[in-house]
């Protein structure tokens, strides 16, 4: 069942858990904002239901309140920065606009973020750099508990370590955003399934046995021995080398680290985020990159729906299409998720109050 909250008033609960927390007023609005977007835009596995891992991160002082970044390198087209612990919603859109401001004045930027706490939805960054005209790419690893195992492998050996591509075509309202985990499914959508009590297609996870399972809890909560399961990449073989990839210019090449150590189970959430910001108004090629964008687009539309289907869709449309749906309608949070987000609230000394 579940409730359905307008997302101001679910902003405005957001921002007093993390107001509690220690957070100065504008940054826990600024949380608040991009985790209410997150499920504004049909992620509801990087939106609030995030907020009591927040809550128990700052606990333990793994989340470090009212930390920005911190400039470890600034030539221009480079910057490497290191995020201090700090909430990852701040770290990364101070990252963005650094790292705008830096490839509209040299045409280029590559910006690395190391030490962030959980970023959140990658997306966001690409559709703030597209909103300024830039491409970006984006190469993200996670360092917290493994969840995705490798291909061929029994167990979780590093994180979903997302890949996000944005590029500023279409009118300016309908950028092309490609985010997604390089696991065949985010871990924050097995939380939301387990917690409505849906199971997961085969093909998606295997046990902590090594065996195959359609029940997302083997990787939400311990099973037996308090062992995990693990998801499986996307395209086997293939996704699983983007995610190592990932893991590598994310944590490797960023500085911040990947992860080879034993599992623990702390609640904190690191990532690295390696970004490359490219202007084609400097490169050279804006009106032949749009022109060619908006007949590439107009091509693939061209193609009749498969049967069965709506037609085809870009990346970033489906995004956009929840947003404006949900935006009149509310924002649904599952019962199960209710519940933790109020037990969370109380741990940080506050109550929750959507009447």
């Amino acid at each position: 069942m579940g409730r359905v909250i307008a997302a101001p008033l679910l902003r405005g609960q957001v921002a007093a858990i993390i107001a509690a927390l220690g957070s100065a007023p504008q940054e826990a609005a600024q949380v608040a904002d991009n985790l209410v977007l997150a499920n504004l835009s049909g992620h509801d596995s990087h939106g609030v239901g995030m907020v009591p891992r927040y809550v128990d991160a700052v606990l333990e002082g793994g989340l470090k309140p009212n930390t920005g970044v911190q400039v470890l390198l600034d030539t221009g087209p480079l910057l490497r920065l290191d995020g201090q612990r700090g909430f990852g919603q701040i770290a990364g859109e101070q990252a963005m606009r650094m790292g705008i401001e830096r490839a509209s004045r040299h045409g280029v930027c590559l910006v690395s973020l190391a030490g962030s706490h959980h970023l959140g939805r990658i997306g966001h960054f690409a559709e703030m750099v597209v909103a300024s005209g830039l491409v970006s790419l984006h190469f993200v690893n996670v360092l917290a508990r493994p969840v995705v195992a490798p291909f061929g492998g029994g167990d979780g050996r590093f994180g979903t370590n997302p890949c996000c591509i944005g590029l500023p075509v279409g009118d300016g309202n309908s950028p092309f955003i490609l985010d997604f985990a390089t696991s065949r499914v985010a871990q924050g959508k097995m939380r939301v399934a387990h917690n409505e009590g849906r199971r997961i297609p085969e093909g998606y996870l295997i046990d902590e046995r090594g065996q195959p399972s359609t029940d997302p809890g083997v990787v939400v909560v311990p099973q037996s021995g308090g062992l995990f399961g693990a998801l499986m990449t996307f395209g086997e073989h293939k996704g699983f080398g983007l995610a190592v990839a990932c893991e590598l210019l994310g944590g490797a090449l960023t500085g911040g680290g990947t992860w080879h150590q034993p599992a623990d189970d702390r609640r904190a959430v690191l990532n690295g985020m390696l970004t490359v910001l490219i202007s084609p108004r400097l490169l050279g090629t804006q009106s032949a990159f749009e022109a060619e964008a908006r007949a590439f687009e107009r091509w693939l539309r061209q193609s009749p729906p498969a049967p069965g289907g709506a037609g085809v869709q870009l990346p970033g449309e489906p995004e956009r299409k929840a947003k404006a749906m949900r935006l009149v309608q509310g924002i649904e949070i599952d019962d199960a998720t209710w519940v933790e987000l109020e037990a969370a609230a109380r741990r940080a000394g506050v109550r929750l109050d959507v009447s």
